[in-house]
């Protein structure tokens, strides 16, 4: 099943757009091991593109200390384990102008785990209780008022949901494995991203963690 995505999708036009409005950045970590951290489509294989990831922000808890990763052919992986980890990307796309000259740009944003109640991302959707089924999307640490968000869960039933007025969301249990969920919020004003000026941007974050 393609995933049908909210605002990012319906406003971006350009081939670029389309492709930033249809992928995401997503890690993998059942807290056992290295954390795996792939690029595309969660749902389809075919449809992921690693190399587009070339240097992104890999930490933990302290952005200030980023974590190394190496690269396989089908993701990248970070030697961490027992914590929650975060990740950021400016990168992934170069900054483009929509048919009305508008110069606009997307960010990517992923965290595995739900231990920390913290943000620590712009843009981050974070348990509300350490390990709990419910979550809040952020957006520099305030909520994001009814705020779209997709669920994939065990054997990639997806569903489309809003989340309430403080931007709080409930993720049904569908049983043991991934559940990845996905949120975009689109933000005006000057900025620079990737070093050019932009004056609108698209932000793109996933949480995932693995259900017992």
């Amino acid at each position: 099943m393609k995933l049908v995505h909210f605002a990012l999708a319906a406003v971006l036009s350009s081939t670029i757009a389309t492709a930033a409005s249809a992928h995401e950045v997503w890690i993998e970590h059942d807290r056992s091991g290295p954390a795996k951290i792939y690029f595309g489509e969660p749902v389809d294989v075919s449809e992921r593109e690693i190399d587009r990831l070339t240097d992104p922000l890999v930490f933990t808890d302290d952005r200030s200390r980023p974590i190394a990763v190496t690269r396989t052919p089908d993701y990248l992986e970070a030697a961490v384990e027992g914590s929650d980890v975060r990740l950021y990307d400016e990168n992934v796309f170069k900054p483009w102008k929509n048919d009305e000259g508008q110069a606009q740009a997307s960010v990517f944003y992923a965290r595995a785990g739900r231990s920390d109640t913290r943000a620590l991302l712009d843009f981050e959707i974070v348990p509300v209780k350490a390990n709990g089924d419910v979550f809040t999307v952020t957006f520099k640490g305030q909520p994001v008022p009814d705020a779209g968000v997709t669920l994939i869960v065990p054997d990639d039933w997806t569903k489309e949901i809003k989340a309430d007025a403080q931007g709080r969301f409930t993720v049904p249990r569908k049983g043991a494995g991934r559940y990845i969920l996905i949120s975009h919020h689109a933000e005006d004003g000057d900025r620079q991203i990737g070093g050019e000026a932009v004056s609108r941007v698209y932000h793109v974050s996933t949480l995932s963690f693995f259900g017992r």
